[in-house]
């Protein structure tokens, strides 16, 4: 991978009200999880995966493709269907952009509702029974940490520009890699401020 390939796959979209509102709906968002995860499909595919029609996939993949959040595969079709893929590069669910719009900040709220309820589904599914039917060396390969840390607003920032360096030098490493032994994994870096519940004081000795 050339570094012009490298830093278009390191992009990362803020998406508008429109694509808000176009993964604002459960069977949009595992479609795109599953073109980023399991690559390319049609909507044939998707709908054996999910065990929905394949009309509804495919009028869902159309709304995704409307905004740009998945394109057509280039010179692949299986008869009359279209192969779909998830471009490289990532997304940004930032209020700032819808900011001033109602219509807007809905969509932010049930599209982010979504997304945080899909993944919290995924690790309770994985951490609560499938970890322990998977080979010990995937099971020894999984991890789920919390750490509550007293920072700054500047010292956040600056690690999660730290954190998302190294994922991101992983992700270029790695990316496209095939062959025995090769999963898809998540990687979770969940940085925020938690709620002040009680008035400190610090006192001097």
């Amino acid at each position: 991978m050339t570094e012009n390939e490298k830093a278009a796959a390191r992009e990362r979209r803020v998406l508008d009200a429109g694509a808000l509102r176009a993964l604002s709906h459960p069977l949009r968002v595992r479609i795109f999880d599953i073109l980023a995860n399991e690559g390319p499909q049609t909507a044939s595919t998707l709908a054996e995966i999910l065990g929905e029609s394949s009309g509804a996939t495919s009028y869902h993949l159309r709304a995704l493709a409307r905004q740009d959040l998945i394109r057509e595969v280039e010179g692949e079709r299986s008869g009359r269907e279209r192969w779909w893929e998830r471009p490289e590069g990532g997304i940004v669910y930032d209020s700032r952009a819808v900011q001033g719009s109602p219509a807007g900040e809905a969509a932010l709220q049930v599209a982010v509702a979504e997304i945080h309820r899909r993944r919290h589904e995924e690790l309770m599914e994985y951490f609560s029974g499938r970890i322990d039917k998977e080979p010990e060396e995937w099971a020894d390969a999984s991890s789920s940490m919390t750490s509550g840390i007293s920072m700054t607003a500047e010292q956040t920032t600056a690690l999660i520009e730290k954190l998302e360096a190294v994922i991101d030098e992983a992700a270029d490493t790695y990316r496209g890699q095939k062959g025995e032994g090769v999963r898809r994994i998540s990687v979770r870096a969940d940085v925020f401020p938690l709620a002040n519940h009680t008035n400190t004081k610090e006192t001097a000795s």
